[in-house]
C-alpha cells in the first residue's frame, strides 16, 4: 500500500512514520521549503503527546530541542494567585510534558521519517486530489501527478483535502484572539519564575504566559483579544510596533512580560488562532482528513499537537487491524470523534476565559479562583492529557 500524505507540519510526518510500522509506504507533500518552515514559536505537549512521540520512537530525538513542563501556574493581573494545574498524569517514567518550538518538531519528524525511507517533499504544492475509486492521486502545481492507495489531509485547518472531501463542511473559526510570541534570552527573570512550568497571567487586556528554560532564557506570549489581523497589516509592521503594541497591553499587569517584551526578540507576530469543532465527515472512499484538518481545538486547549500525533499513531493501528480502507477510516473516525470534540469545546470555553468583557475584567480574578477551585480541577481534566495508547492491542 502507498499512501499520499498532503502536509508536512507535525501530523503529516508522524502519520507516515506510523505507517512505515505497518508496512505502507508514504510521500509526504509539504507546501513550505525548508526555511519557511522554520516560522514559528514555542508551545507544549501534553503527556499524551508525549506517549505518542514514544510509540513512534522518536521522543529520545527530539527531547533535547525542547526542556520538560509539569505545570501550568494561573496568575491574575493584579498578581494574585489564582491556581495551578499539571499538564496532565505523568507517564511511568515520570515524565509530563515537553516544551519546545513547533517548527523543530516537526523539522525532526520529517528528518526522521526521511531517514526511515519516507518521501519527503517541500516546495511542493497541490493543486489538487481525487479519488478515483480503486487509487487516489494528487496534482501538483508543475503538472506532476502522483498515484497512490490512500491519501490523508494533514494540512491544517484551511484543508483542501476537507475541501474534497466535504464540499460543505463548515470552515475554521476564528476565535477572538492573535498571537504574539518571543524569547528573552540570559535574563535575570528566568530565575523569578518557578521551574518547568509556565506562568499564564490573565491580564486587564491581554492573556501571557511565560516559561523559564535550563539554560537561563524566557519563552513567552501574549494573546490579544482583538478581530483577526489582516495579512497586508502583518507585512507592514515592524517589530519595533509590534512590541510597542505589546508593552501597551501589558502595561497595568503585574509580573515579569513588561521586561520580558522589552528586552525579547519576537519569533511570532499577529498570529490569527483558529478552531474548528464538528466536520460531518472526515473520509470519503479512498481518502480522510486527521489532525487539524479534521478537528483542530484552539491553542487555548494545550492539545493541538498530542492529538494529531495521537491520530498518526491510531490510524495507522485501524489500517493494521481491518480488512479494508474503508473499514478503517471509519472505524477510526467513530474511535476518535468523541474524544477530539469534547477536547476542541473546552479549549473553546479557555479561550473565552482570555476575552473577559467589561464587567468581567472587575470580577475576573474572583470568579477564575473558583474556576480552578472546583471546577477546573486535576481529576476533572486527567482524561485530557491521561491518554495512552497501546501499540501492541488490536483495535478491531
Amino acid at each position: 500500500m502507498k499512501a499520499l500524505i498532503v502536509g508536512g507540519g507535525i501530523a503529516g510526518p508522524a502519520t507516515a512514520l506510523a505507517l512505515a510500522r505497518v508496512g505502507v509506504d508514504s510521500v509526504v507533500l509539504e507546501r513550505r521549503t525548508d526555511a519557511e518552515a522554520e516560522d514559528g514559536s514555542y508551545f507544549s505537549l501534553a503527556p499524551n503527546g508525549v506517549d505518542a512521540l514514544r510509540v513512534l520512537d522518536v521522543f529520545d530525538l527530539v527531547q533535547g530541542d525542547g526542556f520538560p513542563t509539569r505545570t501550568n501556574r494561573m496568575v491574575g493581573a493584579t498578581g494574585s494567585f489564582l491556581g495551578a494545574l499539571s499538564l496532565g498524569p505523568a507517564l511511568d517514567d515520570g515524565w509530563v510534558g515537553l516544551t519546545m518550538k513547533r517548527p523543530h518538531l516537526a523539522a525532526r519528524l520529517a528528518a526522521e521519517a526521511s531517514r526511515r525511507g519516507v518521501d519527503v517533499r517541500t516546495g511542493v504544492s497541490v493543486t489538487s486530489v481525487a479519488d478515483h475509486g480503486d487509487h487516489v492521486s494528487a496534482t501538483l502545481d508543475d503538472g506532476t501527478v502522483l498515484r497512490g492507495d490512500i491519501l490523508i489531509g494533514a494540512d491544517g485547518v484551511r484543508s483542501q483535502v476537507r475541501t474534497a472531501i466535504a464540499p460543505t463542511a463548515p470552515p475554521a473559526r476564528y476565535v477572538g484572539l492573535t498571537n504574539f510570541g518571543g524569547i528573552t534570552r540570559a535574563t535575570p527573570l528566568a530565575a523569578e519564575l518557578v521551574p518547568e512550568a509556565w506562568e499564564f497571567v490573565f491580564g486587564r487586556r491581554a492573556f501571557t504566559g511565560a516559561h523559564p528554560t535550563p539554560d537561563g532564557d524566557v519563552v513567552w506570549f501574549v494573546n490579544v483579544p482583538e478581530p483577526a489581523i489582516a495579512r497586508s497589516v502583518r507585512a507592514a509592521t515592524t517589530d519595533d510596533e509590534w512590541r510597542a503594541k505589546l508593552l501597551e497591553l501589558v502595561a497595568d499587569d503585574a509580573g515579569p512580560m513588561r521586561e520580558l517584551i522589552a528586552g525579547g526578540e519576537l519569533e511570532l507576530a499577529g498570529d490569527n488562532t483558529y478552531d474548528l469543532g464538528h466536520t460531518p465527515v472526515w473520509s470519503r472512499g479512498r481518502m480522510i482528513v486527521i489532525g487539524d484538518a479534521a478537528h483542530a481545538p484552539s491553542p487555548s486547549s494545550g492539545q493541538g499537537a498530542s492529538l494529531a500525533l495521537e491520530d498518526a499513531v491510531v490510524l495507522a493501528q485501524f489500517i493494521r487491524d481491518t480488512s479494508s480502507v474503508q473499514d478503517a477510516f471509519a472505524a477510526f473516525e467513530k474511535a476518535r470523534r468523541e474524544r477530539v470534540e469534547k477536547i476542541v469545546a473546552a479549549g473553546a470555553r479557555s479561550s473565552s476565559s482570555k476575552v473577559p468583557g467589561r464587567i468581567g475584567r472587575v470580577f475576573q480574578d474572583a470568579i477564575l479562583r473558583l474556576v480552578f477551585r472546583y471546577a477546573v480541577t486535576e481529576s476533572r481534566v486527567a482524561w485530557i492529557g491521561g491518554s495512552r495508547i497501546d501499540w501492541d492491542a488490536r483495535v478491531a
